[in-house]
């Protein structure tokens, strides 16, 4: 995905490593067995985590600002290529339901699982890890993506710590 660039690889690795951690969060909220319960848990978990993967690609709203014209209008038309609708923008509870929407079919299935016992606490902890997994996936491939295509230079480790809030 980073083809050889370390500043890339790097933040590909930093945000793998968010993206596990809220991942198994969404798992842990999968085993208790109140529906709708990891839906708002995952909507939360994406809430935070899309900013904080946008800043480690130097992404966010306020970090595109602070580009000159020319190289925002670069990030600009490479969103537009990638089609995201999280890279650059403020994320709101209401865009991450929209991308909850796209895996609608795991979601309802991690809901119906929850109705039998143990096993399908199992199969929603399973599910709802796989669901937060792949959706950050998804984003961490299109941050990469318009990085890349706009030849973003990428903030340090420590600026995107303080950009981005807590970093848990």
């Amino acid at each position: 995905m980073a083809d050889g660039h370390p500043a890339l690889l790097a933040a590909v690795e930093r945000s793998r490593k968010l993206l596990h951690r809220r991942a198994l969060m969404a798992a842990a909220a999968g085993v208790v067995p109140v529906p709708g319960l990891d839906w708002a848990v995952d909507a939360a978990l994406l809430t935070r985590l899309i900013p904080q993967i946008n800043a480690e690609f130097g992404l966010t709203p306020e970090q595109i600002d602070r580009l000159t014209p020319h190289k925002r209008e670069q990030v600009q038309k490479a969103v537009g290529m990638v089609g995201s609708a999280l890279v650059g923008r403020m994320v709101t509870r209401e865009l991450v339901m929209r991308a909850l929407r796209l895996i609608g079919v795991r979601l309802t299935a991690q809901q119906a699982a929850k109705f039998v016992p143990l096993a399908g606490q199992a199969v929603s902890a399973a599910l709802g890890y796989a669901t937060l997994r792949y959706l950050g996936e998804m984003h961490l491939r299109d941050c990469v993506q318009v990085a890349k295509a706009a030849g973003l230079q990428l903030p340090a480790p420590a600026d995107t710590g303080k950009q981005s809030g807590n970093a848990t």
